[in-house]
């Protein structure tokens, strides 16, 4: 644990104050909290840490931190760790794992909605205030997704049995209608909320090298992929999938909203 508030740093880039400490872990670890780490030999290189709260009412699993250090990315280390807390959790009596992430970041999006089968009807503006001391939120702030992980629905159980639905064609991509699309300049065009059966929200593919190539276009995006989820979400649409594509020659990813809750997300979740 004492290694951990290293690997934050070297992970997130923060300073002292932003980083969990060795005393925190203990003790939330001690009253429900669940640590999980992978290891090269005797040396940490990821974790993943969820404690047990409440929120609106319910006892809650919440996965708090999924950490992986950049040299050892790319080799589904972060897909186990969430395996692994999933049963963790499942073991505890916990039927969800809820957190965070920031949808602007397009492997994490990958990660969530592809591979595990979350889902999300609910956005935060500036969860955590609108700067902290790590580059990852330079001018674009703290907004989140709060994601819901349904760990024994059908959904989730194909997702970890390696079959998802069928990836669309563009052509059928094309036939919903996109909030915010990424223009061939590589900017977001936007249009006005509609109601539509599946609506569209493209994000860039590496909002870090917009972070540090090219801050302004960074915070558009920023701006419009906030203003379009909030709007789709107050509407009752809820984030179902997201998909990696390619727009005017260049890589993108791609949110699809639902309208209606998706199928199998409530099957053996109580």
């Amino acid at each position: 644990m004492k290694a951990l508030e290293k690997l934050q740093k070297d992970v997130w880039g923060w300073d002292d104050l932003d980083t969990m400490p060795l005393m925190n872990f203990i003790v939330t670890r001690e009253v429900g909290g669940v640590l999980i780490g992978a290891f090269d030999g005797e040396r940490p290189v990821g974790f993943c840490f969820g404690f047990v709260g409440s929120h609106d009412g319910h006892i809650i699993f919440h996965s708090h931190m999924l950490a992986v250090l950049p040299q050892f990315r790319e080799h589904g280390i972060g897909h186990k760790l969430k395996l692994a807390q999933r049963e963790h959790a499942l073991a505890k009596g916990f039927k969800c794992i809820t957190w965070t992430f920031d949808p602007l970041q397009s492997p994490n999006a990958y990660l969530n909605f592809t591979k595990l089968g979350v889902i999300a009807n609910d956005y935060r503006i500036n969860f955590y205030g609108e700067k902290t001391s790590s580059a990852l939120h330079r001018f674009i702030g703290t907004d989140r997704l709060w994601v819901n992980w349904f760990l024994e629905s059908e959904r989730v159980r194909k997702r970890i049995e390696g079959a998802s639905d069928i990836e669309p064609s563009p052509e059928e991509l094309e036939a919903h209608v996109s909030l915010v699309k990424m223009a061939p300049d590589g900017s977001p065009r936007t249009r006005a909320m509609v109601d539509r059966d599946y609506l569209l929200i493209d994000v860039p593919a590496d909002i870090g090298v917009l972070q540090q190539q090219n801050p302004e276009l960074a915070v558009a995006w920023r701006n419009a992929t906030r203003a379009a989820f909030t709007d789709a979400l107050a509407a009752g649409y809820t984030v179902e999938e997201f998909y990696r594509i390619e727009r005017e020659g260049q890589a993108a990813g791609c949110y699809l909203l639902n309208s209606k809750t998706p199928n199998g997300i409530h099957e053996n979740t109580n």
